[in-house]
């Protein structure tokens, strides 16, 4: 079953934002060993070149390392997985301070926005 994509951004970086969220969200532990190339390539339904840039990206951002003749494993560096969470935060926090600016709302208008909505019953 091949995933649905969208065509704003390339395919091995929204694999890339799926296996981080995976990673923030505890899915995928430090040191799990990832999928083979193969296997993702089948489970997203993407050429194995794709999984393979997304693995490199990962690479380079220090979230997965790539263990010679064993394969791709989660790092276990949890100073570089709390970036990983707080950077994954921080975009997600820009992107809704865009949109509301982009409406008109001031600085002040969002803190009591987002305020309003946590004590609504949006609390876990």
């Amino acid at each position: 079953m091949a995933e649905e994509f969208h065509s704003s951004q390339p395919i091995y970086l929204q694999i890339m934002e799926r296996v981080c969220q995976q990673i923030v969200r505890k899915e995928l532990d430090p040191g799990a060993k990832l999928p083979s190339v193969r296997e993702m390539a089948l489970t997203f339904g993407v050429n194995p070149n794709t999984i393979q840039r997304t693995y490199q990206e990962l690479e380079r951002m220090e979230v997965a390392l790539v263990k010679r003749g064993q394969g791709t494993f989660v790092t276990e560096d949890t100073a570089k997985l709390m970036n990983l969470k707080r950077d994954m935060q921080r975009q997600i926090i820009q992107s809704y301070v865009n949109h509301l600016r982009e409406l008109g709302f001031s600085n002040e208008e969002m803190k009591q926005g987002l305020s309003q909505f946590l004590k609504e019953d949006h609390d876990d």
